[in-house]
């Protein structure tokens, strides 16, 4: 295992504090956000993949939360690279939990289906709640009881076997227009039974998910659950329009069993809702009590980094915010492309090794 490094004084200082966050005991309060990196052959995880999140962790973060990664049906991706939780994938997942924790570091498996991003397989067409778009244009394959049954088990052996296997934990994808995002979104969600209509409704899948999970696993098993208002495909588009909305499609899920919420939105500094400087993780944490992940262009670039907390993008402002309580934990993405160690030389101030995120890094796996 790597020493641990003091934590830097300064405006900086509470982003590099150990704490306790869902009874899991943290090294500091950053994040790996998951990023598709399809390096995985045919859902099984390499040595190759095993160091990549290996520098990320030696590198500094505390949490690691992998790319998404396919339950086991076949509705719920088609690339052959992308990596699944899957019985023929364990010994490889077990390398990359065992390289992780050997940094310091703590690991969470993001569980995934794609749902309507998935092309068309063998004449299958994706499987989505009602087969239509966000315009209400048919576009897949509306899932009938029995289907819906089918993914929830899938969800629940997936996240077993990430128990098994020493995954700290597990983080739902219900976010940016993948499925479970689809249930929760009424413009994708037209259905007329128990899984459509009222929020709570709509939040159904995603609470017997986790309520699955929690059955199969123990009852401290970290289960996290990622959201969002935005689309990958539809930026402007929302769950809710109040923190009232919010609030009933949030609480099944928080009386199902999950212990924290990853609240994702393209920019960490921007209110979630008029009236409130709260973003959206500040607000999940207000309305559920349970500690919330930040997210949103976090640290891309060396300015942000050495701004002050005037400036609501830099880094020192989300500090401020983390030590004010409004989130628990923030998650960086794009920027551990390109600096692996992002994370320590942020903590020692050594600013001038940070290269700004690129698109060009997303090309590059190592």
């Amino acid at each position: 295992m790597t020493t641990t490094t003091p934590p830097v004084a300064g405006p900086l200082t509470g982003l590099f504090t150990p704490r306790t966050i869902a009874g899991l005991r943290l090294p500091n309060a950053l994040v790996m956000a998951p990023m598709t990196r399809s390096h995985s052959p045919y859902g099984v995880p390499t040595a190759e993949n095993a160091g990549y999140y290996r520098r990320r962790a030696a590198g500094g973060i505390g949490l690691i939360v992998t790319e998404g990664t396919l339950v086991d049906h076949p509705s719920a991706g088609h690339e052959t690279d992308i990596p699944r939780m899957k019985r023929a994938a364990a010994a490889g997942w077990e390398s990359v939990v065992r390289g992780v924790h050997a940094e310091g570091a703590a690991i969470f498996s993001q569980l995934w289906h794609v749902g309507s991003r998935r092309d068309p397989v063998d004449g299958q067409s994706a499987w989505t709640p009602s087969g239509i778009d966000e315009h209400g244009t048919p576009n897949s394959h509306a899932m009938t009881m029995a289907e819906i049954d089918r993914i929830l088990a899938a969800f629940g052996e997936a996240g077993r076997l990430a128990y098994e296997i020493g995954f700290d934990g597990v983080e739902i994808h219900a976010a940016h227009g993948y499925l479970l995002d689809e249930f929760l979104w009424p413009a994708t969600n037209r259905r007329s039974d128990r899984y459509g209509g009222s929020p709570a409704n709509r939040s159904r899948l995603v609470a017997e998910i986790i309520a699955e999970i929690r059955s199969t696993t123990s009852p401290d098993f970290p289960i996290g659950v990622r959201y969002s208002q935005f689309k990958e495909l539809a930026f402007t588009a929302r769950l809710a329009d109040t923190p009232a909305e919010l609030a009933e499609l949030l609480t099944p899920l928080v009386r199902a069993g999950a212990s924290l919420f990853h609240a994702s939105q393209r920019r960490f500094a921007e209110p979630a809702f008029a009236g409130s400087p709260l973003n959206l993780a500040g607000w999940t944490k207000k309305l559920t009590g349970l500690p919330a992940i930040t997210v949103g262009s976090v640290g891309l670039t060396r300015d942000a980094l050495r701004g002050d907390a005037t400036d609501p993008h830099s880094l020192a402002a989300l500090a401020d915010r983390l030590a004010a309580g409004e989130f628990d934990l923030a998650a960086v993405g794009r920027p551990l492309l390109g600096n692996p160690e992002w994370a320590a030389a942020v903590r020692t101030g050594d600013l001038d090794s940070v290269v700004d995120y690129v698109k060009e890094h997303e090309d590059v796996y190592r």
